[in-house]
C-alpha cells in the first residue's frame, strides 16, 4: 500500500479493512481487504472466480455498501454519502463497463451513448456531437446508427466503453470487459482501454481473470479469499 500512496499523483481509491458479507453473513466476499490506487494509474485486479473482485468494483461504484472497513473514492468516504451523493458520484466521476454490455437493443449505438448523458445540462445537439466523438474514438464512426443486435461482441463492448466515457469520468471501472470475447478481440479491447487511459490521464481499474490480459496494465493486484495477496 505504501508504494501507491507515495507514488506521484493524488489518491483515487483507498480501501482499508474492507469487509462485505452476503446471505446474512454466511458468505464473506471481502475479508479485510486493503487497497490504494493513485489517480491516473492503470490497475488490473486478478483472482479466481468468487475471490471478491466484482464485489470490490461494486463497492467502489457505490452499487453496494461495505459492512465494515473504510472506503474512499477521490476523498469521498462511502459510508458518509447519501443516496443522492452516491448517484452523483457514479454519474459524474465514475464510468462503468461490464462483461455484458447492457446496451438497450432498441436504440442505436449513438443513442445508447447519449442515454448516459441524460439527465444533464447538454442539449440534444451536444449529446449527439459527444456520442459521435466517442464512437469515432473507439473506431465505430461507421456504426453509429446500428442497433446492438447487428453489432459484433467486440463492437458492442466498444459502444459500452464510449457510453462509460460520456460524462468524462475521472475513474473508469471495468468488470471482466473481455470475458465474453475471443482472445484476439479481448486483447484489442484491453489495448483500447489502455490507450484511452493514457490519453485522458484517467484512473482505470479493470477486473479480469486473464493473466495475459492483466500483464498489459501498469500494475496487477491479486485477490484471494477476499484479501489482496
Amino acid at each position: 500500500m505504501s508504494d501507491a500512496k507515495n507514488a506521484n499523483g493524488a489518491q483515487a481509491i483507498r480501501a482499508a479493512g474492507l469487509v462485505k458479507r452476503y446471505q446474512n453473513g454466511q458468505i464473506t466476499a471481502l475479508d479485510g481487504l486493503d487497497l490504494e490506487v493513485r489517480a491516473g494509474e492503470f490497475v488490473a485486479v486478478c483472482g479466481p472466480s468468487g475471490c471478491g473482485k466484482s464485489t470490490l468494483l461494486n463497492l467502489i461504484a457505490g452499487i453496494d455498501r461495505p459492512d465494515a472497513g473504510e472506503l474512499a473514492v477521490f476523498g469521498k468516504r462511502a459510508a458518509t454519502l447519501t443516496e443522492v451523493e452516491t448517484d452523483a458520484l457514479r454519474s459524474g466521476v465514475i464510468g462503468l463497463v461490464f462483461q455484458l454490455h447492457n446496451l438497450l437493443p432498441q436504440l442505436t449505438a449513438a443513442e445508447n451513448v447519449q442515454v448516459a448523458m441524460m439527465p444533464g445540462e447538454r442539449t440534444a445537439a451536444q449529446r449527439a456531437a459527444r456520442a459521435e466523438e466517442l464512437l469515432t474514438r473507439v473506431g465505430l464512426a461507421h456504426r453509429m446508427n446500428a442497433l446492438p443486435p447487428t453489432l459484433s461482441g467486440g463492437e458492442r463492448q466498444r459502444v459500452a466503453v464510449a457510453r462509460a466515457l460520456a460524462n468524462s469520468p475521472k475513474l473508469l471501472l471495468a468488470d471482466e470487459p473481455t470475458g465474453a470475447l475471443d482472445s484476439k478481440t479481448g486483447g484489442q479491447l484491453f489495448e483500447l482501454l489502455g490507450e484511452i487511459q493514457r490519453e485522458l490521464g484517467m484512473t482505470l481499474l479493470v477486473v479480469t481473470h486473464d493473466e495475459h490480459i492483466a500483464a498489459r496494465a501498469g500494475r496487477v493486484v491479486r485477490i484471494l479469499d477476499g484479501k489482496v495477496c
